[in-house]
C-alpha cells in the first residue's frame, strides 16, 4: 500500500485517531468518522476530513461514497457490534480493503469472518505504526525501535534477485544495515554477502527513519 491510496477510519479514539493523523502527516487522502461529536471536533484540527456519522448505517456509507476508498480502518473495538457491521456493510458495498481493530481473539476471528482482510489487536500493534505500515509500500513491516531508527522486513525487489550483497551495496546505496534474512517461516542472521539473493527471501534491515523514503 502506499501514500497514493485514500483510506477512511471509522473510531477517533485514541487508536483511530494516531492512524488517521499519521497518515495525513504523510500525505495520504484521509476520510475519519465518527458518532460522537466531541471526538470529531477534537480530531478536525489535525485531520482536515472529519464527519459525525453512523457507520453502521449502509445508507450513510453510501453517502460518504465508502466504496471509492482503497482502504478501511475500522478502530471502534470497544463497540463489537458496530464492528461487525460495519465491516460487513464494507465489504458488501465493494470496499477494496478493509482492516478492523478488535479487543481480544475471539473477536479477531469473528470480524475476519465477516470481511476484515487484516484484523489488528492493539496491544501487539499501535495505530501510527499500523499507519506507517500502510504508507510504506513494499514493506513487510515495519517497527519502530526509537524515534530515529527502525527495523524493516522488506522483499526482495525483482532486480536484486541473482545479486548478493557485496554487489547491492544496500548500505551506500539505501542507508541500511541487513541484520537478517527470512526465507518461508526461517530466519537466519548468519549473512553470507557473496550468496546471490533470491525471490522467495525477505531482508531484515535496521534504517534511520528519515531515510525510509529511499527504499520507496
Amino acid at each position: 500500500m502506499s501514500i497514493h491510496k485514500s483510506y477512511a477510519v471509522f473510531g477517533l479514539g485514541r487508536y483511530g485517531k494516531a492512524v488517521a493523523r499519521e497518515l495525513v502527516k504523510n500525505g495520504a487522502e484521509v476520510l475519519a468518522v465518527d458518532l460522537e461529536e466531541s471526538l470529531v471536533n477534537a480530531a478536525a484540527a489535525d485531520i482536515p476530513v472529519c464527519k459525525c456519522a453512523d457507520v453502521t448505517d449502509v445508507e450513510v456509507l453510501r453517502q460518504l461514497d465508502i466504496a471509492k476508498f482503497d482502504v478501511v480502518i475500522i478502530a471502534m473495538a470497544g463497540n463489537l457490534e458496530a464492528s461487525v457491521m460495519a465491516t460487513a456493510l464494507c465489504r458488501e458495498l465493494g470496499v477494496k480493503t478493509i482492516i478492523a481493530k478488535c479487543a481480544n481473539e475471539m473477536h479477531q476471528k469473528i470480524l475476519s469472518r465477516v470481511g476484515a482482510d487484516q484484523v489488528v489487536i492493539p496491544e501487539s500493534e499501535s495505530g501510527a505504526r499500523l499507519a506507517k505500515n500502510l504508507l510504506s509500500s513494499g514493506f513487510v513491516d515495519i517497527i519502530e525501535l526509537t524515534n530515529n531508527v527502525c527495523m524493516v522486513e522488506l522483499d526482495v525487489r525483482p532486480e536484486w534477485v541473482g545479486k548478493n550483497l557485496l554487489e547491492l551495496n544496500l548500505r551506500k546505496k539505501y542507508s541500511v544495515n541487513v541484520v537478517a534474512i527470512r526465507r518461508g517461516k526461517g530466519v537466519s542472521t548468519d549473512i553470507d554477502p557473496n550468496d546471490p539473493l533470491s525471490e522467495d527471501m525477505e531482508l531484515i534491515v535496521i534504517a534511520n527513519t528519515a531515510k525510509l523514503s529511499k527504499l520507496k
